[in-house]
């Protein structure tokens, strides 16, 4: 039986918090690659790839599933799918990834119009403070705005927890005045492993939803779409239309397989969580403060009002061999107990430098 907790390539990956994209296929995941089916996916006859489709339905509680080369592809292709005839438009968050990460793909694929919407608590959109007062509800009457034909919301964003049970009063709502709902669930693993719910839960309060198998899972690449039989049909063809069709799909999805079953499934997430939270207790317990508080995997440095910067953690970490690019830090499962120890005395000595400096003057 091989060893899923084992990695195949144990170099600087358990030393870098850069973000996921470090996380590396485990020996399973390779193992399973090599004995993954090479159908055709484009007509429909991979079994690995049909597998893991229906496997993450069913996980889901929805009725079909599409496999996609990346969450970006996998937004623009729910989305592209659920609207139909112009005009209208998609409210989202201020922060989503579809309006800031994604060059712009979804809007530009489906002419939508953006209804951007600031959180008023900060952390996530509610319905009362965010979503009633700018919504553009088709009243028949109106014709002079984009009507929200879209909903489209993230969870996790920004490394925080959109609660369950306010993404049911949003999505109650949205349908019952005619509005489709699409969930980034790119990170919904973590929302999960924070104890938010189970896949199941939010399966059948959305129309589409992405979920990622790189990232935070460890697989090398690849995503699945969720929704009825009549959006995945779709979707399958506009996943064609703008050359997501992979001829050989099986040993990316028997990896993806994998990643699901033993790493979130495994339970190896939650640790990820512990080890943010003890660096971010850390950088606070020397006076520092984070921009956004840490929910799940990802702690968020405050530089503001330091005696030192990023790039003076960055070099005082590369000291110690970890790496570090920006602000924010993605604890991923693979990371070494040296490595967090290796970061947590730089942030000590920076800190301390800080005082003396201070003193100083």
């Amino acid at each position: 039986m091989p060893d899923y907790n084992a990695w195949s390539h144990p170099d600087t990956a358990a030393f870098d918090f850069r973000g996921d994209v470090r996380t590396r296929p485990t020996a399973a995941m390779l193992e399973a690659l090599s004995n993954a089916s090479l159908e055709d996916d484009v007509s429909g006859t991979d079994t690995t790839t049909n597998e893991l489709q229906n496997y993450m339905a069913h996980l889901t509680s929805k009725p079909a599933g599409l496999f996609v080369l990346s969450g970006t592809m996998g937004n623009l292709v729910s989305i592209r799918s659920l609207l139909t005839q112009p005009p209208y438009a998609i409210l989202c968050d201020a922060r989503a990834h579809i309006l800031n990460n994604e060059s712009g793909g979804v809007f530009a694929l489906t002419g939508a119009i953006p209804q951007v919407v600031q959180p008023a608590n900060g952390r996530f959109l509610t319905l009362d403070d965010d979503i009633i007062p700018r919504i553009q509800v088709d009243n028949g009457k109106q014709i002079h705005k984009a009507p929200t034909r879209i909903i489209a919301l993230e969870n996790t964003l920004n490394g925080m927890v959109m609660p369950l049970s306010e993404i049911r009063r949003i999505c109650n709502y949205a349908h019952k005045h005619g509005i489709l709902v699409h969930l980034d669930g790119a990170r919904l693993w973590e929302a999960i492993a924070a104890g938010e719910g189970s896949l199941s839960d939010y399966g059948p309060l959305f129309d589409t939803i992405t979920l990622c198998f790189a990232k935070g899972l460890g697989a090398s690449a690849g995503a699945v779409v969720v929704g009825s039989e009549a959006v995945i049909r779709h979707a399958r063809w506009i996943r064609q239309s703008i050359g997501g069709g992979v001829r050989q799909p099986g040993p990316l999805c028997a990896a993806a397989r994998v990643a699901v079953e033993q790493t979130f499934c495994g339970g190896l997430l939650q640790r990820t969580h512990g080890i943010a939270r003890d660096i971010a207790a850390e950088w606070q317990k020397h006076g520092g403060r984070l921009t956004f508080p840490t929910e799940t995997n990802m702690v968020w440095f405050n530089f503001n009002g330091l005696g030192f910067t990023l790039e003076d953690l960055v070099k005082e970490a590369a000291t110690r061999g970890v790496l570090i690019s920006r602000d924010r830090l993605v604890v991923h499962y693979q990371i070494c107990e040296e490595a967090i120890e290796s970061l947590k005395k730089s942030i000590e000595v920076l800190f301390s430098r800080f005082q003396e400096t201070r003193e100083i003057a």
